[in-house]
């Protein structure tokens, strides 16, 4: 009994922290308080990752011989088994925090009867700011795509491979999540929810088959790519069909931007996939 309670306040404690820790509730996006919040950072950053990883590319390829590979060792595994652990804490984090503002909010959805917890999700209300428990789990998302960037580096150093769509991708996906909580974008909710939760499987894979355990029989990480992408455009579909029905979204010119770097990337992993596997 008495550990039955511990582990009852224990959940309890941890679910506090996730969504009701004063630094959760009162997050604020702004250029002057919240690190690599301006646009300045945000092209620098990409720019010192693509001129980094073509130098290193190219360096190897000056010193090295064409079959020589470098060993990491475990570096890569712990980086996998990290990044699928931060995915499902972020996945957690949002998921509680989100439960939490449709909890406070609900009164108001009931005065108005234009709102549901299900719309919310897909179209924050007209005048939203990027302020709160879900945008201070943006901002964690946002910054843990820089820990995703090391996985380029891994792959050159491994593997002395180096792909315009690796660059292209991770440089869209940081600019997608800075968008998110610039403009604070209808979507991001659900969209944070599913690629975490995609990633925490993905990475939790990847840290199997790299400490030797067995792989899959079938293209594991390419069928949740086409699962994320495929929920991805749905729900966006969704976002457009509530923003024309129920009085509009907010952020929705930067809405139409991500679509676009959606597109992209789905036409660019088509052709590479089409390319690796069919031809």
């Amino acid at each position: 009994m008495q550990v039955t309670n511990m582990a009852t306040s224990t959940i309890s404690e941890f679910k506090t922290c996730l969504s009701e820790h004063p630094s959760v509730v009162n997050f604020r996006w702004s250029i002057t308080q919240t690190w690599g919040s301006s646009w300045f950072f945000l092209f620098s950053a990409i720019t010192i990752y693509i001129t980094s990883a073509i130098t290193l590319h190219l360096l190897l390829s000056l010193l090295l011989s064409r079959n020589r590979r470098l060993s990491l060792g475990p570096i890569p595994a712990i980086h996998s088994l990290a990044v699928s652990l931060i995915s499902a804490f972020i996945f957690i984090g949002l998921l509680l925090s989100a439960v939490a503002d449709i909890h406070d909010s609900r009164w108001l959805w009931r005065r108005t009867k234009t709102t549901s917890a299900f719309q919310w999700l897909l179209c924050f209300p007209l005048g939203t700011r990027p302020t709160g428990r879900v945008f201070f789990w943006s901002y964690i998302f946002y910054l843990s795509r820089f820990f995703h960037l090391l996985r380029t580096f891994f792959t050159i150093l491994q593997y002395r491979k180096l792909s315009s769509f690796t660059l292209f991708n991770q440089s869209i996906l940081l600019v997608m999540s800075f968008l998110w909580l610039e403009f604070s974008q209808s979507f991001q909710v659900l969209a944070i929810l599913l690629t975490t939760l995609l990633y925490a499987v993905v990475y939790g894979y990847r840290f199997w088959t790299a400490i030797g355990l067995p792989r899959a029989n079938f293209l594991f990480v390419v069928n949740c790519q086409f699962v994320l992408l495929g929920c991805n455009l749905i729900c966006h579909f969704g976002v457009l069909f509530l923003h024309f029905l129920k009085g509009g979204c907010n952020g929705m010119l930067a809405w139409g931007l991500n679509s676009v770097l959606n597109g992209m990337i789905l036409i660019l992993f088509l052709r590479f996939y089409v390319r690796a596997h069919l031809i």
